[in-house]
């Protein structure tokens, strides 16, 4: 028996030897954009033990990178799809991908731990709520050379202006996705329920005259008709420009051409629509645990959603689980901040930052990958069919689609118009901001704006969801906001507007 384990010992020893010596060759050859992927018996399978924290790219080295966005959290079949993305994304560039989704709910707090912390990462989903804030802090890696040397393609494709609305002091510090990049807010409806109660949809496109049809709907049903989340209806503000600074309250209306700096809470618009979602909130059309729910519900009678008409088919009806119908509220509207809303940042210590780059630009441009994010596991989540058009199987997948890449390489659903032609005819009819272009420098105010910020997300719940009386409030908010330095960020902004566009 000794000498048995002594042999088997040694033949152990051997082949960890051997092992070790014949591990680092891979094949990565590229494979078709139709994404028949290749065999992957001679591929490296242990993904669950690659790590985020490799070392620099050797000659053939796989490469894992992590890469942290908001959604509704992990999908039920993640191990399986990774395998399955990880394969091509091997062969394609020699890297496999590590996806961090984290639930709408915990996203503030999971985004401010990382970022704040330290803890690493190699891409980051953002968008216009923390970027500039983010770049300040060093967060993110300036790439603007790097985008154009390792992803080529993916620069050459994404217009030059979408580039120009992501810079900052002039530096490319993200990878904007191109998709519906002018903001056109519309109002969503259960198609059945407004076909229940005999509402002409296309006669309300006003938050004033939706009031009785859905106190027709509450009294009906018995239910809160218009259930919102802590975050409120922040489409109110959609005809306002913040400037980049992080600041709602602040800003320049979109089409003002003499680009007058308001308190945007006390303009007449807004307070008129903050007025009805108090009413709602009293009379019950809004859910009483608007201020504190973390995450709306899945289906919801009507929402108001930032999209294109025809996603009311393809994504918003089927995420509610029935037939829903969409109308325009307010845009399409172009600004700095309409193409900040879905941003992928490198981190600035990341340690192949090439390799990130290179993957955003797959990610975009390369249609199985694409539609592996948007869609899911193919076979699963989704099928091709014969003509390369997408049947979607189920509802399953969780992954928020448009924090990911370009909508115009996603693959069409069979039997449904192009909604994408849809996307970019918005974009094409978008108001320009009076603002495009233009950043507020925070250098001289950056303590007054942290102190606002501060003073804004206190109240901001309350104030979007109707629970409190905005006349009240706006008068709270903008004493705190004066005593946090308000009047100085509003002389500052209109000093630099003054002179960018003199």
């Amino acid at each position: 028996m000794k000498r048995i384990f002594a042999f088997l010992l040694v033949a152990v020893m051997v082949a960890a030897l051997l092992a070790g010596c014949g591990g680092g060759a891979k094949n990565n050859d590229s494979t078709n954009n139709q994404g028949n992927v290749a065999d992957t018996n001679d591929k490296q399978t242990n993904d669950t033990n690659d790590t985020n924290d490799s070392e620099s790219v050797s000659e053939g080295e796989v490469v894992t990178l992590k890469w942290v966005a908001v959604g509704s959290g992990m999908p039920s079949n993640y191990d399986a799809w990774r395998e399955n993305i990880n394969a091509y994304l091997e062969d394609k560039i020699g890297v496999h991908i590590d996806t961090e989704i984290v639930s709408w709910g915990d996203w503030d707090n999971r985004r401010n731990v990382i970022v704040n912390s330290g803890e690493y990462f190699d891409i980051l989903f953002t968008d216009m709520g923390r970027y500039l804030s983010e770049v300040q802090l060093g967060a993110y890696l300036d790439i603007t050379e790097l985008v154009q040397s390792k992803a080529a393609d993916l620069y050459s494709y994404i217009p030059e202006d979408y580039w120009e609305a992501v810079k900052v002091d002039g530096k490319i510090y993200s990878v904007p996705t191109y998709k519906d990049s002018s903001m056109t807010q519309f109002i969503v409806w259960d198609k059945e329920m407004a076909d229940k109660y005999n509402i002409d949809i296309q006669q309300h496109k006003t938050l004033e005259s939706l009031t009785e049809p859905l106190k027709t709907i509450k009294e009906g049903e018995g239910i809160s008709p218009f259930v919102i989340d802590q975050n409120g209806v922040g489409a109110i503000f959609t005809m306002y420009d913040a400037m980049g600074s992080e600041l709602e309250p602040i800003g320049v209306r979109v089409d003002d051409e003499s680009r007058t700096v308001v308190n945007v809470l006390k303009q007449e618009d807004v307070m008129n629509n903050l007025k009805t979602l108090h009413t709602w909130y009293k009379e019950g059309i809004i859910n009483a645990d608007a201020p504190t729910l973390g995450e709306a519900p899945s289906y919801r009678t009507t929402f108001i959603a930032q999209g294109w008409p025809s996603a009311a088919k393809t994504t918003w009806g089927p995420s509610m689980g029935v037939e829903a119908e969409a109308v325009q509220f307010a845009g399409p509207v172009l600004s700095n901040s309409t193409v900040r809303g879905s941003l992928n940042a490198v981190y600035s210590g990341a340690k192949n930052p090439e390799k990130a780059i290179e993957f955003l630009q797959l990610v975009n441009l390369d249609s199985y990958v694409r539609d592996a994010f948007y869609y899911g596991l193919e076979g699963d989540n989704f099928k091709y069919t014969e003509g390369g058009e997408v049947e979607k199987l189920n509802t399953d997948w969780t992954m928020a689609g448009y924090t990911q890449g370009t909508f115009f390489t996603v693959s069409p659903i069979a039997g449904e118009i192009d909604q994408w032609a849809e996307v970019k005819e918005l974009n094409e009819k978008a108001v320009g901001s009076v603002l495009l272009g233009f950043d507020l420098d925070p250098t001289n105010i950056q303590n007054e704006l942290t102190n606002c910020r501060a003073v804004w997300n206190k109240y901001r719940s309350e104030l979007l969801t109707g629970a409190r009386n905005p006349e009240d409030l706006v008068e709270t908010i903008t004493q705190e906001l004066e005593a946090a330095g308000f009047n100085k960020i509003m002389e500052e902004a209109q000093n630099q507007i003054d002179a960018a566009f003199k």
